[in-house]
């Protein structure tokens, strides 16, 4: 469903894994399963990690997105995958929600896709949160941003957050 961020959580018990291979056990989990992975985040501390998962629906648009029923079939499923693999034991509490309108914008595919939109980008080199329009993205560590009628090369490392801008004119035409 489009513009909400439901929430499903689990919680497990002790043992660690990087959150490399944790990434990489999720983002497989959740493009295996159909599903569009958006955006992973660890937080917490080790005794008791909080592990945030945003999902959509392939090439989704406004108001065609992942439904509150996938999110949570999603997330029984992830459950399962994160207890089975090499994070089994863990103790977590796992989020699976919708990345809702204002999306992030993260890994190169995504700023592939979204060429020719505006994002707001909080990044040190456009000297802090800026909007701009994305592009081109010449390489898999690179997006090319228009800010300020200025075209400006930016290592996605370099990027802390990005997220789509909504255009609320177009909003009820899509």
């Amino acid at each position: 469903m489009w513009g909400f961020s439901l929430t499903f959580f689990f919680t497990k018990g002790p043992t660690s894994v990087s959150d490399d291979g944790l990434l990489e056990l999720v983002r497989r989990y959740v493009t295996e399963a159909g599903f569009d992975f958006v955006d992973f985040e660890v937080a917490g501390p080790s005794r008791r990690r909080v592990i945030k998962v945003k999902a959509d629906i392939p090439d989704s648009r406004p108001g065609h997105g992942i439904s509150v029923g996938q999110c949570a079939s999603l997330s029984r499923s992830l459950e399962q995958a994160i207890e089975s693999g090499p994070a089994g034991g863990l103790q977590y509490v796992l989020e699976v929600s919708s990345p809702g309108m204002e999306r992030p914008v993260r890994w190169p595919d995504h700023w592939r896709r979204f060429i020719g939109r505006r994002v707001r980008v909080q990044s040190p080199r456009l000297g802090g949160k800026r909007t701009a329009e994305i592009v081109a993205v010449p390489d898999e560590e690179h997006v090319v941003l228009r800010h300020d009628d200025q075209d400006v090369t930016v290592a996605l490392s370099d990027i802390r957050q990005a997220t789509l801008v909504v255009d609320w004119d177009t909003i009820g035409k899509l």
